[in-house]
């Protein structure tokens, strides 16, 4: 019982995912070009890019899904990230389970 226990753990494990946020995007860059921008890194999973439904543009931030926490440390080695002649800021943000963020809100 217990060896199941740490198998699904496991496996668990290996299915979370590891964001960065990104703000000061730039109007022009689309979520195809920064999972472009960021796949030089490591695995990048999913990049989400908001937007706004009264004006149509996004939001000029979002969140890079990383599949490793050193994809997302390969990332933050790189002191600047410059896109479209913009310069990036980046957070590192480790993903919370829906359960943890439940809890919170209590």
């Amino acid at each position: 019982m217990a060896a199941a226990s740490v198998a699904g753990a496991v496996g668990r494990r290996s299915r979370r995912f590891f964001d960065i946020f990104v703000a000061e995007v730039p109007w022009t860059v689309s979520s195809k070009e920064l999972k472009e921008y960021f796949s030089q890194f490591g695995s990048v999973q999913r990049c989400q890019l908001p937007f706004d439904k009264d004006t149509g543009f996004h939001k000029r931030y979002c969140w890079i899904k990383f599949s490793t926490p050193q994809d997302v440390q390969n990332v933050l080695q790189k002191e600047t990230h410059i896109l479209e002649g913009a310069k990036l800021t980046l957070k590192e943000q480790p993903r919370r389970r829906r359960s943890q963020r439940r809890n919170q809100s209590e």
